[in-house]
């Protein structure tokens, strides 16, 4: 039975390859993008029933109107993919305050605005799937991608919640954690950097930078094979909560859990003593 999916973040990467897996399993897709010229071309010769709306997330006006069009197209909205972000890399000190309210404004506010858009359709239907995309980096810090890992880290926490929030309604939340997939987000038509250069850094920050530059195209990660594995995931009766993507965000949020369980024991007996009378 075909089902009707809303993609932010259509027009190029994971979600351009997240709405072509839905179209050839014969899904209604609506692909969203800042640029609609973009969205076009990445779907030029791709067959399907496929809408394109032009979507700038960190608009909630924009987010009501993109999901109405949707809804008076398709009549109703099953599969909502949260997929559109960008990275802002670099030390945080490096990342000035409007960087950083705009990195949020994208990768957790334009969440919230499509999520809050869609949920009285999905509330209505009593169904639907929700794909929030994190990351490896939702999980696992990494040095020089602070900001960046602040916003996904926050995107676990919402959609944790939120999962509790609406199953009541028939509707699953899955978090996406993708490791590193061969995209354009290391590039420079994507990812940005910190560009308030601290002296004390300055070594630091070149090693981290030319670590991230080294990933750019040589990511294990395949982006087509996400988008079949979600399609799959959407159809699952019982899907995941969490679902890990790649097998170097396996090893790492794995790695990362068995530290956090190491340190919880080690720290067991003083922080169980904070408990007691008043």
């Amino acid at each position: 039975m075909s089902k009707t999916w809303f993609i932010t973040g259509a027009g190029r990467g994971i979600g351009t390859e997240v709405a072509k897996a839905a179209l050839a399993a014969g899904h209604n897709v609506v692909a969203t993008g800042r640029h609609r010229k973009q969205v076009q071309q990445a779907f030029e010769g791709t067959k399907g029933q496929l809408l394109i709306i032009e979507l700038d997330v960190t608009s909630p006006e924009r987010a009501d109107f993109a999901v109405d069009a949707a809804v008076t197209h398709f009549g109703g909205i099953d599969v909502l993919v949260n997929n559109a972000g960008y990275g802002q890399i670099g030390l945080f000190e490096e990342n000035g305050a409007d960087d950083i309210e705009r990195q949020f404004a994208t990768n957790v506010f334009g969440m919230f605005h499509v999520t809050r858009a869609v949920l009285p359709v999905m509330r209505w239907q009593r169904a639907g799937r929700i794909f929030n995309f994190s990351s490896m980096g939702g999980m696992v810090g990494f040095a020089g991608a602070s900001i960046y890992c602040s916003t996904k880290f926050a995107v676990e926490g919402f959609s944790e919640s939120l999962a509790m929030e609406i199953a009541q309604f028939g509707i699953h939340v899955t978090i996406v954690e993708p490791g590193f997939f061969q995209t354009d987000f290391l590039d420079e038509s994507s990812v940005r950097y910190g560009e308030q250069g601290i002296k004390d850094y300055a070594s630091f920050s070149s090693e981290t930078r030319t670590t991230y530059d080294g990933y750019s195209y040589k990511q294990a990660g395949n982006p087509a094979k996400l988008g079949s594995a979600l399609v799959e995931l959407a159809a699952s009766r019982e899907p995941p909560l969490r679902y890990v993507a790649g097998s170097d965000a396996v090893k790492g949020i794995a790695t990362k859990l068995d530290s956090v369980h190491a340190e919880i024991n080690k720290w067991r007996s003083l922080s169980i003593s904070t408990d007691g009378s008043f």
